[in-house]
């Protein structure tokens, strides 16, 4: 071995690197000096994790039993309270630290606090005894007050290190428990201020979290610029099962009762509480807690509710009789539904200080076994209940085996380098690029054959179908993917459905339906729409969707024609344009009957055709009176559309149930 190996390397540092180089930090100074590590960075997500890391405190005295209120208070100068009405943090002195009270180590000490043994709190949200000292330390003002055995005590600090001593304020008759005033320190979060949006809506979470616990929440009206209101009280006496009533609202679920309840541990300390809905036209969210502490990662909380949900509805579909329930996944009971998990365990253990995830390796079995047996009750004691779940969850199930042999398809393709074979029907445009290019759907051979000859063969493609397509808001996955004119519909357009939809694989930059001006064209048209707004949503959004104007009439006077769309507008031509000449009035009683020339004069030359786009509003609330409207008139409740027609059947005018 060579000496060189060992030989001295010359120093590049400015100075030598011996005992002096090591440096200690003493206190708080680790939380300053690297915050980070404490609550994950100074961004607003930190800023806001302060106000979290106090209201949890307050919230474990409200589950030990001890607190019945909390309060927010949020004032200019970026100042929080947060006030509880629990047993106060002790003032006496520390045992360890004869000289401090136990306030003064709580805030100023890490990993000191009352939550490492269940002496104090047989659950709680604060595991390290870092989450108040850390406030304290990235806070350039905070102000303790602790109203213990009717009198008042108050303590303030900067920056971690007390500027105060603990002073006896007062007699306090009337009060208890501790209140936090803190402003966090521009020295590290910079301008950042507290969102009143953010913070109530963090007041109205916790709330819901523990059934009956009040939470007040006051803010001045100044620091509002939105619709937050400056002052509001919480109190959910059902916990979750209320917040997901208010989340999932008036829209229709594959089971009208949602699936909540709770369940003590047995043996072990703590319980778990769940509320699931399955809505229809839903992305779904999932909510996980655990101690009232959000875990948006989930962990083995949610692992343990996974597998009780699929082995569920597994033995449910075994009962039941459906043998392709054994391969349904936690996927697919899962997707789309709204759905929240609290639970509450002694010593959790977290991914990390922020902890975004639980990793108790004990509560997946404790979770799975408390939600099993509602599960199975739930499932089984209303069979009608059960098996619509039942019928929905395989919907999602044949959707995703669906996306996984179009994916094995996609790999083949490519690995091949063979292009996807086009529906036979279609008669494709020349252009390569789909800018400038659209695809006309029509109704039947005969308006196909007009539409081709019709057509600007370089841009403009013709897909044929049979009649009236299958109604794919009241279908099951199964059947709609059995169905050969959609199936030919999705391979012309190329982009894929559902959450396989990519708009940016789109052949041709319009789609427009092209169907008689007629009642049944009518109908044809409202079953592709209905078709695009549940398979391919995103096209909608984006604009790619039309409804060609065919006309109905044709008046022809001195050799020269006029075309109208309906009655209305022929009547409109006559009384008008036409008024006192002699009209030859014929009509049209499909596409078919129009001729090459007609069709592409009034209905698919871009110079003289008129057109209706079709698209989906963007703001929640808007698309969803959409979605409720589709789902009544088009879903699998018939009793929706007849009250439809018993509420619109008096704007119909007689000549038109003539006609």
């Amino acid at each position: 071995m060579s000496d060189d190996l060992f030989a001295s390397a010359p120093s590049t540092s400015s100075g030598n690197y011996d005992a002096s180089s090591i440096e200690v930090l003493e206190g708080l100074e680790p939380v300053r000096r690297r915050p980070g590590m404490y609550i994950g960075g100074t961004d607003e997500r930190a800023l806001h994790h302060l106000a979290s890391e106090v209201l949890d405190n307050a919230m474990d005295e409200a589950v030990a039993g001890h607190a019945t209120r909390i309060e927010l208070v949020f004032e200019p100068g970026n100042r929080l309270t947060i006030t509880d009405n629990g047993r106060g943090i002790p003032v006496d002195p520390h045992p360890k630290f004869p000289d401090k009270s136990a306030l003064e180590v709580i805030l100023t000490t890490l990993h000191s606090g009352g939550k490492f043994s269940d002496k104090a709190y047989s659950t709680s949200g604060g595991l390290h005894g870092v989450g108040v000292s850390v406030v304290n330390a990235l806070s350039s003002d905070t102000c303790v007050e602790v109203a213990r055995n009717k009198e008042l005590f108050r303590q303030r600090f900067s920056k971690g290190h007390p500027v105060s001593a603990l002073e006896k304020v007062g007699a306090a008759p009337n009060r208890r428990g501790t209140s936090v005033t803190f402003v966090p320190d521009t020295e590290i979060f910079g301008a950042q201020n507290f969102k009143p949006a953010r913070l109530h809506k963090l007041a109205r979470s916790k709330a819901y979290l523990f059934a009956g616990v009040e939470i007040r929440w006051r803010c001045d009206p100044a620091l509002i610029s939105d619709d937050t209101p400056a002052e509001a009280v919480f109190q959910f006496p059902g916990g979750l099962a209320d917040h997901l009533a208010e989340q999932v609202a008036e829209r229709q679920c594959a089971t009208k009762d949602f699936f909540t309840g709770t369940q003590d541990f047995g043996t072990a300390t703590g319980r778990a509480e769940w509320a699931i809905a399955w809505p229809l036209w839903s992305d779904g969210s999932y909510s996980w807690y655990c101690n009232t502490i959000p875990t948006p990662d989930g962990g083995t909380h949610e692992a343990g509710l996974r597998a009780a949900l699929v082995k569920g509805i597994r033995a449910f579909g075994d009962l039941a009789g459906v043998k392709k329930a054994k391969d349904i996944t936690a996927e697919d009971v899962m997707t789309g539904c709204e759905l929240m998990l609290s639970v509450f365990i002694r010593d959790p253990q977290f991914q990390s200080q922020t902890k975004d995830r639980l990793t108790s390796p004990e509560a997946s079995g404790l979770v799975e076994k408390a939600v099993r047996d509602h599960f199975d009750h739930f499932l089984a004691d209303n069979m009608d209940r059960g098996k619509a779940l039942l019928s929905y969850v395989i919907d999602r199930m044949d959707e995703r085996l669906a996306r996984k042999a179009e994916k094995e398809v996609k790999r083949k393709t490519a690995t091949s380098g063979r292009k996807l074979r086009l529906p036979g029907k279609l008669t494709d445009c020349s252009a390569d690029d789909p800018a400038g290019t659209e695809i006309f759907i029509v109704e039947g051979d005969s308006a196909g054959g007009s539409a081709k000859q019709a057509r600007d063969r370089k841009t403009q493609a013709i897909l044929p179908i049979r009649g009236k397509i299958l109604n794919v808001a009241s279908a099951t996955s199964a059947k709609i993917l059995a169905n050969s004119e959609i199936a030919d519909l999705i391979l012309a357009i190329g982009c894929g459905t559902r959450k396989d939809c990519n708009p940016d694989l789109l052949r041709y930059e319009r789609i427009v339906i092209m169907t008689d001006a007629d009642v049944d064209g009518a109908h044809i048209a409202t079953l592709l729409m209905t078709f695009f707004f549940q398979e391919m949503p995103e096209l909608v959004k984006r604009g790619h969707l039309y409804l060609a104007q065919p006309p109905l009439y044709r008046l022809t006077t001195g050799g020269k024609s006029i075309y109208a769309r309906d009655d209305a507008h022929k009547d409109e031509i006559l009384a008008n344009e036409l008024k006192g000449k002699k009209v030859d009035v014929s009509r049209f009683k499909g596409l078919g009957e129009m001729n090459p020339t007609q069709l592409r004069e009034t209905t698919m030359d871009p110079k003289t055709r008129g057109m209706i786009r079709i698209t989906l509003p963007q703001e929640y609330e808007e698309a969803a009176a959409v979605r409720d409207l589709v789902d009544r008139l088009m879903g699998t409740n018939p009793a929706h559309r007849f009250a439809f027609i018993q509420d619109n059947a008096a704007a119909v005018d007689d000549d038109m149930i003539d006609a």
